[in-house]
């Protein structure tokens, strides 16, 4: 078996065993002696004949298996043979060569080696046969000549072969040898070999001769011959007699190395890398350097000395780069050009690229001589390729990869869902991320992103993969896994609780202590065919669903979310056309004092439908506040009210009534919020203490420093401050003894049992008590009987708003509704 496969793709193997051609088939007829050996060009297996083992001395009745095919040839011998092998196979190129075998007796010997390829009808090569013949003393005296005749070594088609006596004189040439020195073999017979060179290097010659026949050595000579002036190549095998000799004829060879020196003064120069090589197969070590120029020897440190005679192969030092060299390797063995980019090492070890183009090189007669290489140092055009590509796919800030190629990943395993099983998406947000934005800086919130890209990358496994969409939203893809029903959600569950613990721990900013959490939605994947939209929707359903639920906790999609999203995107589609035309409208509820007068009123929205109907406020101002209109509607409810206190102010009946605004979270954290309630004031014209905004608890559990400034600022200005539905919420005594408030308001699910529930009635009385010794005001909402309204009064309750006195109505309505009242409010008339 060859080290490397001969097989090639295109050479489909043939299991009928054609008969090879004639001239073969009489050549080892008359080769009685000869052992035979056949390899299948598809698979390498080679198989022999009984007499090629005995030749071998292998045990009786031996057979080589899969891995003995030529590992008789001895080491030194081996890969000549292999590259013989391989170029009978892919040209049809027949071969016949003296090698040296090692037998399994551990003896050395010479052997002829003779290759013929076998095709099949499509003139595909499918088979190797030859034929093996010792050359070694041991076929007796004569034996050498009594083969060489049997094996046609006379014909037309032979190499020149000729043997010398122990004295170094011809005593056999055949034809090839005589047409090669110009000589017929009865004028050569009994001279010594030196004669057939110039006299200049005769005595060499003969020094050469003669240490080999007494050393009993090689001999390889390479002279000008006298009758021809051509270069000579002699290479003498030791048999018994003397010296079995081989003679090529190498002038064109030499002039080809002289061609190369010519062209090293040209190429020696140039800024690009050249290596030439000798032809030869790609195997280990692989073709030898005959050549490198200057820029070589600048861009890897080696000088010329140090690399000619290796093979290119110690360049590529620790890294295999098996891809890139499997490509050169297939190139070379099919001798075609090849174009590659490959990691080499200059000589202190540090890499570098090189764009190598490596291209054959042929002489006249299509023999392939050398392997030219030209190489172009890209070290920085890679560095740059390396960049690009990785601010194509990594975030910049935290190095974790970005949305592109999360997109990527989870497009490649949607792909092949059926084969990977069930994976996990989970859409992770911190919690109040914006508050340490604002009041720290993007510094210190660059720091605690980039603390919580590596607390992600620690909680998963290194086959999962945290991204970074953008801001503070990450992305964990938990790698599909094939398994029971439900471990999905196990395993996303385990890695959401370790993100939950991860991400609630303190995180260490410069001169701060920083406590943050965050909020995940899950979906799991890999059930049913899903688009990565479609995933990274749910995902983030469940994510805002984990907001909702409180923060610092986690939700799995289910698809009644889904139902309940695409309502509100519905929704929020007709709110804008709402507004859009004029939908929109105000109703005022009045509020009284114990005395039952009316001291002003709290304006409320309300959204006519053309076909909802009458659209309650809890039922479209969440989804205003998620799409930002409750920003452009906030600004509108100011503007009327600030209008309509204007108008009451110049009647002096009504100058006296106030006018109480709700403000949403989303509407008081926007920057612009504190100037635009003096625009509206100052555009009106009216006391600032006629308008009162009412705040909701919410505000106070993020950002509350930014909180308390803001109210300051609107306290300032003198405009009324009233804290809404009171209790139910985030309030505390060490926050609301800070809060800049006029009013406190009581929650109408309080007041609803106050009568029939100890607990609410206690509620009630401490948060009257509390207003009092706080000097607030305090208002209960939600009255609907005498008996709350008298029981709140008892307690020191300051005003009233609720059923029992007015419904809410249009300000028309209120008008008359004031008008018929102007005396005094009294429950018994209001009901």
């Amino acid at each position: 078996m060859l080290s490397t496969p001969i097989a090639v793709s295109d050479l489909p193997p043939d299991p009928t065993r054609l008969q090879p051609e004639s001239s073969f088939v009489q050549l080892l007829e008359q080769a009685s002696a000869a052992g035979l050996w056949s390899l299948d060009a598809a698979t390498g297996q080679v198989s022999w004949s009984e007499r090629l083992a005995e030749l071998l001395e292998a045990p009786q009745g031996y057979t080589p298996g899969a891995e003995q095919g030529f590992e008789f040839v001895a080491p030194d011998w081996r890969e000549e043979v292999e590259f013989l092998v391989r170029r009978c196979i892919h040209t049809g190129e027949p071969f016949d060569r003296e090698v040296q075998v090692l037998t399994y007796g551990q003896r050395r010997a010479w052997i002829r080696l003779l290759g013929h390829a076998v095709r099949d009808s499509r003139g595909q090569v499918v088979r190797v046969e030859g034929a093996v013949q010792e050359l070694s003393p041991r076929a007796g005296p004569g034996g050498l000549l009594r083969h060489t005749a049997g094996w046609g070594l006379g014909g037309a088609g032979g190499e020149a072969f000729a043997t010398v006596d122990r004295e170094g004189r011809f005593t056999y040439l055949n034809e090839a040898a005589e047409r090669l020195l110009g000589q017929p073999a009865n004028r050569l017979l009994g001279r010594g070999l030196w004669g057939v060179f110039q006299k200049t290097v005769r005595l060499r010659v003969e020094e050469r001769v003669r240490e080999a026949l007494e050393q009993h050595r090689l001999l390889e000579l390479e002279e000008l011959d006298a009758p021809q002036n051509d270069w000579l190549e002699v290479q003498g095998h030791p048999f018994g007699a003397g010296l079995a000799l081989h003679l090529r004829n190498v002038t064109a060879r030499r002039k080809s190395q002289e061609q190369l020196r010519l062209l090293e003064g040209s190429i020696a120069r140039l800024n690009d890398i050249v290596i030439i090589t000798e032809a030869g197969p790609f195997n280990e070590p692989g073709p030898r350097i005959v050549f490198v120029n200057e820029a070589f020897e600048v861009r890897t440190g080696y000088n010329r000395d140090e690399v000619l005679g290796r093979s290119p192969r110690f360049l590529q030092g620790p890294q295999t780069q098996r891809d890139r060299l499997d490509l050169i390797r297939s190139a070379l063995e099919h001798w075609r050009p090849v174009r590659v980019d490959l990691i080499n090492y200059r000589k202190e070890g540090e890499p570098f690229w090189v764009d190598l183009d490596i291209s054959p090189v042929w002489d006249k007669s299509r023999k392939l001589t050398h392997w030219v290489a030209v190489g172009r140092d890209v070290t920085e055009r890679k560095a740059n390729e390396e960049k690009i590509q990785y601010l194509a796919f990594y975030d910049g800030l935290t190095r974790l990869p970005n949305r592109q190629l999360l997109l990527d990943r989870l497009n490649a395993l949607l792909a092949h869902r059926e084969a990977i099983g069930e994976g996990a998406l989970m859409f992770i947000d911190l919690d109040n991320f914006k508050v340490l934005n604002d009041t720290l800086g993007h510094q210190k919130g660059d720091l605690l992103l980039q603390q919580v890209a590596e607390r992600l990358r620690a909680s998963v496994a290194s086959t999962d993969t945290v991204a970074r969409l953008g801001g503070d939203e990450f992305v964990v893809l938990l790698q599909p896994r094939r398994g029971a029903p439900g471990e999905a959600e196990a395993a996303a569950s385990a890695v959401a609780d370790r993100i939950l613990a991860a991400l609630g721990e303190p995180y260490v900013l410069p001169g701060y202590l920083h406590h943050s959490t965050c909020s995940i939605g899950v979906t799991v994947f890999g059930r049913s065919p899903s688009t990565v939209s479609e995933l990274l929707k749910q995902a983030d359903l469940a994510m805002y669903q984990a907001k909702r639920a409180g923060r610092n906790t986690v939700c799995f999609f289910d698809p009644q979310m889904q139902a309940v999203a695409s309502a509100n995107a519905a929704l929020a589609a007709d709110l804008r056309l709402a507004w859009r035309h004029q939908q929109f409208e105000l109703d005022y509820q009045p509020q009284v004092d114990v005395n039952g007068r009316m001291t002003g009123a709290e304006a409320l929205l309300r959204w006519q439908h053309p076909q909802r109907g009458r659209v309650p406020p809890d039922q479209f101002i969440p989804t205003a506040e998620e799409t930002t209109l409750i920003l452009t509607i906030g600004r509108w409810v100011l503007d009327r009210a600030c209008e309509q206190l204007a108008a009451w102010s110049r009647r002096s009946d009504r100058s006296h009534l106030s006018i109480s605004v709700n403000v949403s979270a989303r509407q008081f954290r926007h920057p612009e919020f504190v100037d635009e309630v003096m625009d509206a004031i100052a555009r009106s014209g009216v006391a600032p203490n006629k308008l009162k905004l009412e705040l909701t608890e919410s505000l106070l559990a993020d950002g509350f420093d930014i909180t308390v400034n803001k109210m300051g600022s609107l306290k300032r200005m003198g405009v009324a401050l009233s804290l809404d539905d009171f209790g139910k919420g985030y309030s505390s005594l060490a926050y609301l003894k800070r809060l800049p408030l006029d009013q406190l308001k009581i929650d109408r699910e309080f007041v609803k049992d106050v009568l029939t529930d100890a607990n609410d009635a206690a509620i009630a009385r401490t948060i009257i008590g509390l207003a009092q010794s706080l000097h607030l005001q305090v208002v209960a909402e939600g009255v609907e009987t005498e008996e709350q309204r008298e029981f709140l009064a008892q307690h020191g309750c300051d005003g009233f708003q609720g059923y029992l006195f007015c419904r809410p109505m249009s300000i028309e309505r209120l008008e008359e509704f004031i008008e018929a009242n102007l005396v005094q409010l009294s429950p018994l008339k209001l009901s």
